[in-house]
C-alpha cells in the first residue's frame, strides 16, 4: 500500500474508536526507528552531516525494517565518502548491498563524483 493511500485510510479512520480500528491504525504508524530515520534523512538534506550520521546509526540500532536499513546505510556511505572516509564509505555500501544485492543508486546519485565510483567498485567486487 502506498504512503498516500495509507494516510488517506488513517484519516478516514481517525474518528473511529473501536479496538480493531486502533489496531489497524497502529499497523500504519511509523515505528520509532522509522521516525528516527526520517529525522536523520532531514538532517542529511539540511547539510547537518555529522548529526545525520549519528541519527542514521541510531535508527539502524533501533531495528529498522530491511528496506529502510538499506536507505540508512546508503546515506551513511554518502556522508563518509564526502568526508574523505572511503573505507567507512565502502563498509556502508557493503552493508546495504548485503541486504539488497540488487540495490542501485538513482541516476543523479550514481554519477556523483564523491561516491559514484566507490559504489560501482563495491558492487562490482561482490
Amino acid at each position: 500500500m502506498t504512503r498516500p493511500l495509507m494516510a488517506l485510510l488513517l484519516a478516514a479512520l481517525a474518528g473511529c474508536e473501536t479496538e480493531p480500528v486502533r489496531e489497524v491504525q497502529k499497523l500504519f504508524q511509523p515505528t520509532k526507528a522509522q521516525q528516527t530515520l526520517s529525522a536523520g534523512l532531514k538532517q542529511y538534506e539540511d547539510g547537518e552531516y555529522d548529526q545525520s550520521l549519528k541519527t542514521l546509526q541510531s535508527a539502524i540500532q533501533q531495528g529498522l525494517p530491511e528496506r529502510d536499513r538499506v536507505n540508512a546505510y546508503k546515506h551513511s556511505a554518502f556522508i563518509y565518502c564526502t568526508s574523505s572516509r572511503e573505507r567507512q564509505c565502502r563498509e556502508e555500501f557493503n552493508k546495504a548491498l548485503a541486504l539488497d544485492p540488487g540495490m542501485d543508486l538513482a541516476p543523479e546519485e550514481a554519477d556523483h563524483p564523491m561516491w559514484g565510483r566507490v559504489f560501482r567498485s563495491v558492487k562490482a567486487g561482490r
